[in-house]
């Protein structure tokens, strides 16, 4: 389990890093509500805004869900590390040693 869900934390990771990358800042939307090219793909022009705002919010909540999934996890696993499975026993009193062996 634990790594699946590191697995899908790095492709999300990943994921989210290419999204945010390819997004244009706040400044570029201007040029593109004069025409300025961007019309003419397969969102339109403002469907890829939102298309693009939408996945990378999804891809966040992900990545969210999958940090803390694995933040508890390490904890698991770190208290199983310091956990006793035997059960505690009262002290052993030493035993005499024997004068026989002179």
């Amino acid at each position: 389990m634990y790594t699946f869900v590191l697995a899908v934390h790095i492709i999300v990771a990943i994921a989210m890093i290419g999204l945010i990358l390819i997004q244009h800042g706040k400044g570029a939307d201007a040029g593109a509500s004069f025409g300025a090219g961007s019309s003419g793909t397969v969102f339109g022009a403002a469907g890829s805004a939102n298309f693009m705002t939408r996945a990378t919010a999804v891809l966040t909540a992900i990545f969210f869900v999958t940090s803390l999934t694995l933040a508890v996890q390490a904890r698991e696993q770190a208290e199983d590390q310091f956990r006793l499975d035997a059960p505690v026993s009262a002290p052993q009193t030493p035993r005499p040693l024997n004068d026989s062996t002179k």
